[in-house]
C-alpha cells in the first residue's frame, strides 16, 4: 500500500474520534463502518463480535476496548429512536 493512500485512511479514520471526559479517545462503530466497507450494520456487527471473541480468547476483557452504548438518532418523520452503537 502506498505511504500516501495509508496517511490518507488514517487522516480519514481520526477524524472520526472522539474523546471522553477523561480524555479517552474512542470511536463508534456505526461512525467508522463505511470507512472499513462494510454498507451494512449486520455485517459489521459480525466483524466485532469476531474482535471481541479474539479478545476474551487471549484473556483480554473485552471491557477494555468495547463498550455498548445507545444514541438518539432523528428519522425523516422527524421522531427519535435509540439506537445501538458499540
Amino acid at each position: 500500500m502506498k505511504t500516501d493512500l495509508i496517511h490518507a485512511l488514517t487522516d480519514s479514520f481520526e477524524s472520526y474520534a472522539q474523546q471522553a471526559d477523561n480524555s479517552v479517545e474512542f470511536w463508534l462503530a456505526r461512525d467508522v463502518q463505511h470507512l472499513l466497507g462494510y454498507t451494512e450494520w449486520r455485517n459489521f456487527m459480525a466483524v466485532i463480535s469476531k474482535a471481541k471473541t479474539a479478545r476474551e480468547v487471549s484473556n483480554h476483557p473485552i471491557s477494555d476496548h468495547f463498550v455498548e452504548v445507545t444514541k438518539m438518532v432523528d428519522f425523516g418523520s422527524g421522531s427519535q429512536s435509540e439506537v445501538e452503537f458499540d
